[in-house]
């Protein structure tokens, strides 16, 4: 066990002005503590000592009683000082918690130098056994926190503190290359640019909405694009020397291994539009997997609801119309959830002991889109799934709306066997909603569901779409396209699209992915460039949903190239992503015969299991 000093509280309080009081009941040898405000006493830019030496700077929340308290730990780079961090401490303390917020190393008022993720783990591991050893604790220490606040928390219980009791994480993952800087071989680029290269940049956030970001985004090559948002950033620069998942670089940062064997029930909150999604699901089946004791029944909860990186609301996109041809999506009053209550009611049964039924909620919950409602499982994946594959068929001219592309249940019999486009990286597909952050320095794209009429009419995308539904269709789970094609570069980027076509034309996207060609093989294989005009076989997770097409609805794919901002233009040269600057046409062909029939694998869920 690391040691750090029982004085530091001490010397924190002199920060303030106004210490007197009596120090509650149990307070020890910590020092006078100051007179409570509204019920809470706050001791502020306490210097907590890192095993190495270096101070961090935390703000601790106590109720004004008598303690020990358990204590909930919220870690983040983004200030533990604003009103969201106070609100926050007040709100806990009041509720017999003793509440420390800390800014991580390297930001705001702690020392040492910030790298992303690298330092998380250790740094969390030395703060949870600081605080579990105070005199105002029990010994019983929670972590909350979104985001990075919640990889923060994953990279800490992978050292496995006695005294960490309990986690409640949201929108988040440990799954760092994969799932944070890259997807599938591409760069994430609106996020890794407007988040990793921007916001992150420095002690402080530095936000950058006075740039041009549709320019940022276009900015060649990827090396130095930082500089075209005013930045250079070195730990965005390591990201992009370092594209494999299975890259050493990774060790110690991309914690998916080691999350598996996490040991302290862990609460988990995500979005079907999160950008953090596929990594959070991910997560869950690895610790359930695992078999350890954090997997035990009633210690792994998994929610899912119709959210993007916001969560708790019902419309993912405020800033869109109400109504009309681009409007937001209504998820219904029932998607409104608070959750900083569900957090309480999962620190309540781990850290105080009350027996309020939290350990006997359903491992996983789930917003199923289109019906609006919430269903408890008892898996994910679920058990009772129908993998169920759905062909892709056309006369040869599935090009945009306008075409002739079919999707099918049954192989197509007839019609032509493959459709083409040519992919031209100067006028990339854009993007139009999705898993993204729609982040204060990138804003320029917007998360969620979004009518995809502007991308449906362009010949460079493919549009393959199924009869109108006579009878509600589900969809839970994992989804996978299955493409065979082929195209004239060396390297290419194939993306699909699974979208609901409403009865009024509205193109609902649903969930979307990519792969890079020459990463064909998975992160394991090595990069390999194409053969031109060979016909390849490709996966394309499309992450997951829970979604149901209505009666009166239809269900689309889209396929083609590109999905841009949201992930860097492959350029189709074949030469290093990162610096190449030269741009290439693509022909590219998608096969759909009896030997090639490329198809979208939808989990569909049978209406009579779920309606028992």
């Amino acid at each position: 066990m690391r040691k750090t000093a029982l004085a530091a509280v001490a010397a924190g309080l002199a920060v303030l002005a106004g210490l007197s009081g009596p120090a509650p009941a149990g307070a020890g040898d910590g020092g006078p503590l100051p007179a409570a405000q509204d019920g809470v006493r706050m001791l502020n830019n306490v210097q907590v000592r890192m095993s190495d030496g270096v101070l961090l700077s935390t703000d601790i929340y106590l109720p004004d009683a008598p303690g020990p308290f358990p204590a909930v730990l919220a870690r983040t780079p983004y200030g533990n000082n604003g009103a969201d961090s106070v609100e926050q401490g007040k709100w806990y303390a009041r509720r017999g918690y003793a509440f420390v917020t800390q800014d991580v190393r390297g930001k705001y008022d702690s020392g040492g130098s910030y790298t992303p993720f690298r330092d998380e783990a250790g740094d969390g591991h030395d703060t949870v056994e600081w605080i579990g050893a105070q005199p105002w604790c029990d010994g019983k220490v929670g972590m909350t926190g979104g985001s990075y606040g919640g990889y923060a928390q994953i990279a800490a219980a992978t050292r496995r503190s006695r005294r960490l009791a309990a986690l409640a994480a949201s929108v988040t993952t440990s799954d760092v290359a994969n799932n944070w800087i890259y997807v599938d071989g591409a760069l994430f680029l609106s996020f890794a640019v407007g988040w990793g290269a921007v916001d992150m940049d420095g002690r402080v956030m530095q936000h950058g909405p006075a740039y041009d970001w549709p320019a940022v985004y276009r900015h060649l090559p990827l090396a130095t694009i930082d500089e075209a948002a005013g930045r250079v950033n070195p730990a965005f620069r390591d990201w992009l020397a370092h594209p494999r998942a299975d890259d050493p670089f990774w060790r110690g940062v991309s914690l998916e291994r080691e999350a598996a064997g996490i040991d302290a029930p862990l609460l988990v909150v995500s979005g079907w539009y999160d950008i953090f999604l596929r990594g959070a699901l991910r997560d869950d089946v690895a610790i359930r997997a695992a078999g350890g004791p954090g997997a035990a029944r009633g210690r792994k909860r998994l929610l899912v609801g119709p959210w993007s990186h916001s969560t708790g609301g019902r419309d993912n996109n405020p800033r869109l119309p109400a109504t009309g041809p681009g409007r937001s999506i209504d998820f219904g009053p029932d998607a409104e959830m608070g959750l900083r209550q569900l957090y309480l009611s999962w620190f309540d049964r781990w850290l105080k002991g009350i027996d309020n039924g939290a350990d006997r909620e359903a491992p996983v919950r789930i917003f199923v889109m289109g019906e609006n409602r919430w269903r408890d499982e008892n898996e994910w994946p679920l058990a009772r799934t129908r993998y169920t594959k759905y062909y892709f068929g056309s006369g040869g001219k599935a090009n945009g709306l306008a075409g002739d592309g079919t999707l099918s249940a049954g192989p197509p019999r007839d019609g032509a066997e493959a459709d083409r486009f040519v992919y031209d990286p100067r006028d990339p597909v854009p993007t139009l909603g999705g898993n993204l952050l729609d982040c204060l320095g990138c804003n320029s794209v917007a998360s969620g569901p979004v009518n995809q009429i502007e991308a449906e009419l362009r010949g460079d995308v493919l549009v393959y779409t199924a009869a109108v539904q006579a009878e509600p269709l589900e969809v839970t789970g994992p989804i996978t396209v299955k493409l065979f094609a082929a195209s004239s570069a060396r390297d290419t980027d194939w993306t699909a699209k699974l979208v609901d076509v409403h009865p009024d034309g509205y193109a609902q996207n649903i969930q979307d992915g990519i792969v890079r060609a020459r990463y064909r093989r998975g992160k394991e294989a090595p990069a390999e460039l194409l053969e031109p005009g060979r016909v390849y076989e490709y996966d394309i997770d499309l992450w997951a949903t829970s979604h149901v097409f209505l009666p009166g609805h239809s269900v689309r794919v889209e396929v083609s190239s590109s999905n841009f901002p949201r992930f860097d233009r492959n350029l189709n040269t074949g030469e290093d992503p990162m610096t190449g600057t030269r741009m290439e046409t693509a022909r590219q062909t998608v096969y759909h015969s009896a030997k090639r029939p490329s198809h979208i694998v939808l989990p569909v869920i049978p209406r009579e299991a779920t309606n028992r």
